[in-house]
């Protein structure tokens, strides 16, 4: 069966698919690694020309407290290991942590709230000059805090917003197991919403949760068949951190060639997407953080801290970066 057959093909190795099912997907996942690994490096480099990897860098605006009760985050106010007492930060302290950013080669700031929703009232208004101020920058900008109405998100559009980070996290089918604040359906409609206003997706999942390959798989095909495709979709190992639910289960730690095989189905499924390395990412190794953007990962999270997890530093990104022989982006230049 080929499983790349399409009716809208980009090139000789790379094709669009809005179809795809469970069983395929599974397929995928259960390859061979070596035949994966070939499969992901035809699309990966058919869609992604000269092998480019994005800097991506991520700041927490507003940290703990969240009323959402996700079983693997230290934010929520449903777990013991919740990050109170710290304050939200104001707008000038933002737009230098991004202007730094910058500076350090990061074309993308990324903004975290850790809301269930967006609030209206002056946060809101500072998210929106937040935003407008780091484009300004000429950084991509991307923002993460929860639902939102169709009026937010068209002002958020307005402002200048690149992209909203807003994952499912699981399948459908292992969702309640991990969340119970909010459904699915209220993921895929915020969705909505933002592709309604006009911004870009950043969109993926979590593995490593107790969750089964069939659960990795269903996730896989929500996203892919998505239309159009996620401009990012961003692969996290779990990070159990103390206090948390799932730290409580003691689950594995995930193996290295698992979050592989995710990074190189996704890049099949979505060609053109970013693929995204993101939380988890310390505990795969130099090894396994290469085989991952051999299969496909073209944007990695840049900075010592991923909102409330630690992250590879700087100067350990740029070796890994020089050592696999890819290039960044740059960043462009506005006065």
């Amino acid at each position: 069966m080929n499983l790349l057959a399409t009716k809208e093909p980009i090139s000789a190795s790379v094709v669009l698919r809005h179809d795809w099912t469970v069983g395929e997907v599974q397929d995928l996942l259960d390859m061979p690694l070596m035949d994966l690994l070939w499969q992901a490096q035809l699309v990966h480099r058919a869609a992604n020309p000269g092998y480019r990897v994005q800097l991506a860098s991520l700041l927490s605006v507003k940290t703990g407290g969240c009323q959402e009760d996700c079983a693997y985050c230290p934010q929520s106010m449903h777990n013991s290991s919740d990050v109170t007492g710290q304050p939200e930060l104001s707008v000038q302290p933002v737009l230098d942590r991004a202007k730094a950013a910058k500076n350090a080669g990061a074309d993308r700031f990324c903004m975290g709230w850790a809301w269930r929703e967006i609030r209206d009232g002056a946060p809101f208004e500072a998210m929106l000059a937040m935003v407008t101020g780091v484009r300004e920058l000429g950084l991509e900008a991307c923002v993460t805090a929860g639902m939102l109405t169709d009026q937010q998100a068209v002002r958020l559009a307005e402002a200048g917003l690149t992209s909203y980070n807003h994952n499912l996290d699981t399948s459908p089918e292992n969702y309640e197991n991990i969340i119970s604040s909010r459904t699915f359906q209220d993921r895929l409609d915020t969705l909505q919403r933002v592709r309604s206003a006009g911004i870009k997706l950043c969109c993926g999942g979590i593995i490593g949760m107790g969750e089964s390959t069939m659960d990795r798989a269903s996730l896989l095909q929500v996203l892919a068949n998505l239309t159009p495709h996620p401009e990012s979709v961003p692969i996290n190992g779990l990070v159990a951190v103390e206090g948390t639910p799932l730290e409580e289960l003691d689950l594995p730690e995930v193996d290295p060639l698992e979050m592989v095989r995710m990074v190189a189905t996704a890049r099949i499924l979505m060609p053109r997407s970013r693929v995204r390395l993101s939380a988890g990412r310390e505990q795969l190794g130099r090894e396994g953080q290469i085989l991952c953007l051999q299969a496909g990962a073209d944007s990695i999270f840049y900075g010592d801290t991923l909102l409330t997890t630690g992250n590879p530093d700087v100067e350990a990104d740029r070796e890994l970066l020089a050592q696999a022989g890819v290039q960044v982006n740059v960043v462009a230049s506005q006065e």
